[in-house]
């Protein structure tokens, strides 16, 4: 069986909200989200010490380099998701396989998004596709800084 993530993270990877601003965005995802009421989707909240990798899983086909629009390569990004597994990652600092260059992993061109974050809202088999951009200003406004999402597929 598979399972579709749809997540909320900061757009700063190494922003925080506080506790009460988690519990007042995760209260508007249960509003946009009725599958929460009827026990067919569930809601995690996490909070990490380092910066972790939040991925669109089988939903990436592709990244591309924005210094020279070659390829990354899924098993390069797969040895970095292996690498940060446990820890998170020390930096976001990466040598990119196709040109060399030392590049922030977050500036990488995922063809699906993906994002890097110390806090997550993740949402396990939501029922619906991506927050429309009035529910992803109202989310916002909850946590207090700009925001992204992730959809992932597993």
């Amino acid at each position: 069986m598979s399972d579709n993530i749809l997540s909320v993270i900061p757009a700063d990877p190494h922003w925080q909200p506080g506790p009460e601003a988690a519990d007042r965005a995760v209260a508007i995802v249960a509003e946009l989200i009725p599958e929460l009421s009827d026990g067919f989707a569930e809601v995690e909240i996490s909070w990490h010490d380092a910066v972790t990798i939040v991925d669109c899983g089988a939903n990436l086909e592709r990244i591309g380099c924005p210094r020279c629009a070659g390829s990354v390569g899924l098993d390069w990004w797969n040895e970095l998701l292996e690498t940060q597994e446990d820890d998170g990652l020390a930096t976001l600092l990466a040598h990119v396989p196709c040109c060399g260059a030392e590049l922030s992993i977050d500036t990488l061109d995922y063809d699906w998004p993906c994002g890097f974050a110390r806090f997550e809202i993740a949402v396990w088999n939501p029922g619906r596709d991506w927050f429309t951009g009035e529910e992803l200003t109202a989310l916002a406004d909850a946590l207090g800084g700009p925001i992204r999402q992730v959809m992932a597929h597993i």
